[in-house]
């Protein structure tokens, strides 16, 4: 008689290739003078993604800053955004993952970059601040800097670097042109895009896609 192997139990438990991301942390200044601002599309990121998901941001005085969710359960993810200002961000960044208990792998930070032209993006796992101030924030507040960032480019004012230099804060603090409009509205949707990436793929396999983005071949 052919003997027959047992069937294998049945589980219903999955396990996700991608990001356990619990916390998106969109860097930037508060205040209405610093709406729409290049410093602020970290926070533009956010509201974006709260727009889409129909959510709204409230105040967390224990997290000096923003906070929304989206999703439920094992799947919840809570967007913040410091209130504490740009230099100070890393407090607001602590004080979450100490109340939620997370640790810094969990969380995706995005910040803009005046090193990379606008309409490029960066995801990277760890790294240093790269002269960002609310990087050097976090990674002060956390003392260790492997935790995930994705930065939006948002071009140089100047190539050579004493005027590059004069003219950074009215650069970073100034809004985005109307002819960049329908630049950043397209860059948002990627990050959008992205984010859910991460999730389901991990940081390496969202960043071949993310790093390799263009604003000339979305529109190709």
């Amino acid at each position: 008689m052919q003997s027959v192997s047992p069937t294998p139990p049945v589980t219903t438990e999955t396990t996700l290739p991608g990001v356990d991301l619990r916390l998106l942390v969109g860097l930037g200044n508060p205040g209405s003078k610093y709406v729409d601002t290049r410093h602020n599309v970290g926070f533009m990121a956010l509201e974006h993604l709260a727009r889409q998901e129909g959510v709204g941001f409230r105040q967390q005085a224990k997290l000096h800053g923003l906070l929304a969710e989206v999703g439920h359960g094992d799947r919840r993810l809570r967007l913040l955004m410091p209130q504490t200002f740009m230099n100070d961000s890393g407090r607001s960044i602590r004080a979450a993952l100490d109340w939620f208990d997370l640790k810094p792998s969990q969380m995706l930070v995005v910040v803009d970059d005046m090193d990379l032209p606008f309409g490029r993006l960066r995801l990277r796992a760890s790294g240093s601040a790269g002269g960002h101030n609310g990087l050097r924030s976090t990674i002060q507040h956390l003392g260790a800097q492997e935790f995930p960032r994705l930065r939006i480019g948002i071009g140089a004012p100047a190539e050579h670097p004493v005027e590059r230099r004069a003219r950074t804060v009215s650069h970073v603090l100034g809004r985005f042109s109307a002819d960049e409009q329908p630049g950043l509205a397209a860059v948002l949707d990627e990050v959008v895009a992205g984010i859910d990436l991460i999730r389901r793929l991990g940081i390496e396999r969202a960043g071949n896609r993310l790093n390799s983005f263009s604003l000339q071949a979305a529109a190709a």
